[in-house]
């Protein structure tokens, strides 16, 4: 199924009718909610991000790192949750969108970064010892990244409704 098939069936599943229906501040307050998702999500990557960039070194990159990522993770899911009944209200107008075609792909490279930090061994380490200079660099790589992928989503994502 392509993109804009896919779009047309999701506004026009039950799940797009019951949203559509809920009333007229019903698309107020989910989209409230998913700003709220976001800025839980990318307040704490960019307090996270920007630490392993060598910012805030004085706080102990262990110390930072659990809350902001139960953090972020709460707002992604937080996001996806409240951006698939906004997107369901009328996905269709969205079929050429080209934000879209920019949203979704930078926040698949986003996550992968995320697997791909997370799996190293820098980040691993993090928790018990200093970091050597070689472990930062490579974090600080993946803080550049997620911070590039985080804010073309963003973007994106609040341009598609100005197309």
């Amino acid at each position: 199924m392509n993109i804009p098939h896919f779009l047309f069936w999701l506004e026009a599943s039950p799940f797009g009718a019951f949203t559509r229906g809920l009333g007229v501040w019903s698309y107020g307050i989910i989209n409230l909610v998913h700003i709220l998702g976001i800025v839980m999500l990318f307040g704490s990557i960019l307090l996270l991000d920007l630490r392993l960039l060598g910012v805030w070194r004085s706080i102990p990159l262990s110390a930072l790192s659990r809350p902001t990522v139960t953090l972020a993770m709460t707002g992604f899911f937080i996001a996806v949750a409240s951006g698939i009944p906004m997107l369901a209200v009328k996905a269709g107008d969205y079929s050429d969108n080209p934000f879209l075609l920019i949203k979704f792909p930078a926040i698949a490279l986003a996550l992968l970064n995320v697997w791909l930090v997370h799996r190293s061994e820098a980040w691993r380490a993090h928790r018990v010892r200093d970091l050597a200079p070689p472990e930062r660099r490579r974090l600080a790589l993946g803080a550049s990244l997620s911070l590039a992928f985080w804010l073309t989503a963003i973007t994106s994502g609040r341009m598609i409704g100005y197309w």
